[in-house]
């Protein structure tokens, strides 16, 4: 969800790529057998998943992943110093590494969307035991001791190859193998017991669910076409809405009118978990510090961001507060805006804008300066139109041919997957599901799921990546499409970039293997690919009215769309910016000897770099990025700033965002590579010169860096 400048003016360079474009229809059937044996002629493998159904299966796939694993483990730590080499312990843990991750993978899957509660419990404890066993594995004396006799052959040794053992050992380094073993032992236990609760954490906030209950006069201004979609209406006059569905969230907080019904939603949302999750987070807290300074870093935050981008903290807070600071005087003065609204629409002069607020007045400036109702846009976006849309633009620029298979199993029935191959040679590239509609019991939010990652096997065949979107989007309903927002398109573009980014790998080890970059990097050709959703030339291809598809969206609404955008950027990004500051202090601040104020400090962040929270709310215990993103959310912005100017090699391109030969650059040093370089070189490589910030300050209307 990103500003972009393009002018709505159709150039030269456009017209000339339009009698080209990519023209959405739908996806044709293939056959999933055929796709397997062709991969067999290119010298690749194309597998599915085997999803455990029962409690009983996933325990016994637990048991004998261990088993497996520690057999691994043996052999190489059965070696003698003169027998070690790169293929038998390097090469081996990775090896090894990949078959468990296979497993992880898909237990996380199965998690966050089985249709059974117990077997989703089952994986949620499995996850817990496979993770617990994952970190003894670093403390593994006699594999360390091979490895370490490998590695003091001091091989010659390049590419991908020299940056696998270089980070094995920057792992065991991480993991404590060089300190006295009672402190080794120590890190260990301390380990073992944050993945547990780390688990926990994340399985309490996808299992939190508030419902509310509305009268209609409560809702007046929430588009009716939401209030009469099924199960809303539960009553003559009752309407219930779910705190933790977000569709729901954003439905209410943008179009409510009366102040109360946003404040109630907000305050729910923002207590979810609350009882559950925050002494977790004490706890986790506590022991990451712990684990940190254990290793010899000042802090977690410190220990976790040197192996990003970033590589320390202080660099990363430095970069969250000089945005926080260029963006002061924009915030001011938008908030200014939605206060004038506010004094407007309830008559009293002193009104003050709250949290639950700014979605509200930024909706309602958008309607009254802009002409611009974010609701009546849905028209132009039946869900399966936007999907076939988004598929013909992907496989024009990456050079790629999508076909619809049948999916063996199938979690839910309306589950779909897809083939992706290369357009030109036929070569099988990866498959993807779609699960994308909520239900109960299922990740609440938007998501790619990686489940088979790309791998070089040790028969020298390659093995094709698979993965999930787990999505939310609003469901259809009877006689009516699911009509997405321009937020929501946005988000399928977001999401399916990092499908491809998974899909289109050639990185010979699975640590180095599509999204497995640095994360500060994994959003950024994610958050560049949102800026499709905002080119005419792009929407014209695919948006029209479900109702009169000669219809399309007027030249003057998105221009008006594009700069009401604009003028919110700074409460968007000091929102975000909240989120990464309030992250980075836990990380920095949280110690054994002041656990109690993880609220707090959290709260105050919050309140002070954005909007304050609601008084007596716990907005941290619904917040899941803490946990995957520890100290890490700053990498949202971070990688933002990468995205704008990425995002410039399109809109420099004579075909501008459908440009083959941009596509294919992406693909090539972006996609293709992985991590299995420098991501600093994979970003210049694309750019075809240094970095630089300025398409991002000139994109969130702040002007060049200072």
């Amino acid at each position: 969800m990103r500003w972009h400048t393009i002018p709505i003016l159709i150039t030269v360079a456009t017209l000339t790529a339009c009698s080209s474009l990519p023209k959405p229809k739908p996806i044709p059937t293939g056959s999933l057998e055929k796709f397997q044996k062709r991969a067999a002629k290119f010298n690749e493998v194309v597998t599915l998943p085997t999803f455990e159904t029962t409690p009983e299966a996933v325990q016994a796939t637990t048991d004998k992943t261990i088993k497996d694993g520690n057999a691994a483990l043996d052999s190489i730590g059965q070696l003698k110093p003169g027998e070690v080499n790169f293929v038998n312990t390097i090469r081996a843990l990775d090896d090894m590494g990949y078959a468990q991750g296979l497993v992880a993978n898909r237990f996380s899957l199965i998690e966050q969307t089985s249709t059974n509660a117990a077997v989703r419990d089952a994986a949620t404890d499995a996850i817990k035991k496979i993770s617990d066993w994952s970190v003894g594995t670093d403390y593994r004396e006699d594999v360390y001791a091979a490895v370490k006799a490998y590695a003091s052959t001091q091989p010659h040794l390049e590419g991908e190859d020299k940056k696998l053992l270089d980070e094995t050992m920057r792992d065991y380094r991480r993991a404590g193998l060089d300190l006295p073993k009672d402190q080794r032992d120590e890190v260990e236990k301390l380990r073992k017991e944050v993945t547990a609760l780390e688990t926990d954490f994340e399985n309490n906030v996808t299992k939190a669910k508030q419902p509310l209950k509305f009268t209609k006069a409560e809702l007046e201004g929430v588009p009716e076409d939401f209030l009469a979609q099924r199960g809303i209406k539960t009553g003559d006059d009752e309407y219930t809405l779910m705190a933790n569905i977000t569709f729901h969230y954003i439905m209410v907080e943008d179009n409510a009118k009366r102040e109360e019904t946003r404040k109630k939603m907000i305050t729910t949302q923002c207590n979810l978990a609350r009882d559950v999750n925050i002494p977790l987070l004490q706890k986790i807290l506590v022991l990451r510090d712990n684990i940190a300074h254990r290793l010899g870093y000042a802090s977690y935050a410190d220990m976790a961001t040197e192996t990003r981008m970033v590589k320390n903290a202080a660099t990363a807070i430095a970069f969250e507060e000089k945005l926080k600071t260029g963006l002061q005087p924009k915030f001011d003065a938008e908030l200014e805006e939605f206060r004038q609204l506010k004094v407007k629409e309830t008559g009293d002069a002193n009104a003050t804008i709250h949290v639950w607020d700014w979605r509200y007045y930024a909706n309602q400036l958008r309607k009254t300066k802009y002409n611009v109702d974010a609701e009546q846009l849905r028209v132009y976006f039946p869900y399966d139109r936007v999907l076939e849309g988004m598929f013909a633009i992907y496989q024009h620029i990456f050079g790629l041919k999508f076909e619809r298979v049948e999916a063996p199993y199938k979690w839910i029935g309306d589950l779909q997957l897809y083939s992706v191959s290369d357009a030109k040679t036929g070569e099988p590239m990866g498959l993807f599901y779609l699960d994308m509609f909520p239900r109960d019991g299922k990740y609440n939010h938007f998501a790619q799921f990686g489940i088979i990652e790309g791998k070089l096997l040790p028969d020298g065949k390659y093995q094709r990546p698979v993965c999930s979107l787990v999505c939310n989007f609003p469901p259809p309903q009877p006689g009516k499409p699911s009509l997405m927002s321009h937020d929501e398109v946005e988000t399928i573009f977001h999401e399916f970039g990092h499908a491809m980014h998974t899909i289109l790998t050639r990185a010979e080890y699975s640590r180095f293997s599509g999204t497995s970059v640095p994360q500060d990097f994994v959003e950024a050709p994610s958050q560049m690919l949102e800026n499709w959703a905002w080119d005419k030339t792009v929407l014209d291809s695919f948006a029209r009215d479900y109702r009169d598809p000669k219809k399309k969206i007027p030249a003057e609404i998105l221009a008006q769309l594009k700069t009401s955008r604009l003028a919110t950027q700074g409460m968007f990004y000091r929102r975000q910016l909240s989120f990464g500051l309030m992250d980075l202090a836990l990380h920095t601040q949280i110690h054994e000897t002041n656990a109690d104020d993880v609220l707090p400090l959290s709260n105050k962040v919050l309140s002070e770099v954005s909007l304050p929270v609601p008084d007596d709310t716990a907005f941290v215990a619904y917040f899941g990025h803490i946990i995957g993103y520890g100290a890490g959310y700053y990498g949202y912005a971070w990688a933002d700033a990468i995205a704008a100017d990425m995002a410039t090699v399109f809109e420099n391109s004579p075909g501008g965002y459908f440009d083959k030969n941009a596509g294919m650059r992406m693909r090539n040093e972006i996609y293709s590579v992985g991590d299995s370089r420098d991501i600093n070189v994979s970003i210049e490589k694309f750019l075809g010169r240094p970095r630089s910030i300025d398409p991002f300050l000139k994109r969130i209307g702040i002007g060049k860096a200072q």
